[in-house]
């Protein structure tokens, strides 16, 4: 089975090797990277180059932001199983691929995730918050459920049937998509008890109040299209993330 890693990118230079080398170094071999550049500036470019090797799949090009980069990434693909590694983030382990190839060697087995640390963007090695997804239930997605997205990997078949990102959404899309998925499509999925991947702080949605209003607005939105629940569902989401903080060694 050929799983497609799909990374949207401009202008990270600081962060794009770790990512890139987390994947080269997975002790599962049966993989592509697809790495979408929406033309880099910063030497971005010139960071990738040096690292591709025979699985890298670059193109370089204008888009119309991250969803629509990670869309045309998505359509270039050529494996079973698609999932993403963003160019902030990096694999927990060099066996998360083997793991979720495993997993989907149960046939009926449409989609896979598991758990995310958020780590400082300064020190990735310090744990800033803990994201236990659990195991997936159709009454959760009403209670503000999601599996983090960085972690989840489908097969192909769910993005010909249920569709890519929409565009449309500028900071909620992969919720809209998601809730598309677990609740419209009804796909079944695999729970990786364990981090598969870890994310640097400072993401889009969290960058400044005017952002986290507008993601509040954008995730609204996704619910009541989805026809999952409304304002109470949007406010257990939030608060369901302050248990995350509360961080373990």
């Amino acid at each position: 089975m050929k799983i497609s890693v799909v990374t949207a990118v401009f202008n990270r230079r600081e962060t794009v090797a770790h990512a890139i080398e987390s994947l080269q170094a997975q002790t599962y071999s049966s993989y592509e990277h697809v790495v979408q550049d929406g033309g880099s500036s910063d030497g971005t470019l010139d960071v990738i180059a040096g690292l591709s090797d025979e699985n890298t799949s670059l193109v370089s090009e204008a888009d119309a932001g991250i969803y629509d980069a990670i869309n045309k990434g998505i359509q270039r693909a050529e494996g079973d199983v698609i999932g993403l590694m963003h160019s902030d983030d990096f694999f927990a382990s060099d066996q998360v691929l083997e793991n979720i190839a495993q997993a989907f060697e149960d046939r009926s087995v449409d989609g896979v995730y598991g758990d995310l640390q958020y780590v400082s963007s300064e020190d990735p090695g310090k744990t800033v918050r803990h994201w236990r997804a659990g195991t997936f239930h159709p009454k959760r997605l009403r209670q503000g459920w999601m599996p983090p997205h960085p972690t989840l990997y489908l097969r192909r078949d769910v993005f010909e049937r249920l569709g890519l990102y929409d565009t449309s959404f500028r900071i909620a899309a992969d919720y809209d998509a998601m809730l598309r998925y677990f609740a419209q499509g009804g796909i079944r999925t695999a729970y990786i008890p364990e981090v598969l991947v870890k994310m640097r702080v400072g993401g889009v949605s969290n960058r400044s109040l005017r952002h986290i209003v507008r993601k509040s607005r954008e995730d609204y939105r996704a619910i009541r299209r989805n026809d999952i629940g409304g304002l109470s569902t949007l406010m257990l989401k939030n608060f369901s993330k302050i248990g995350q903080f509360i961080v373990k060694d």
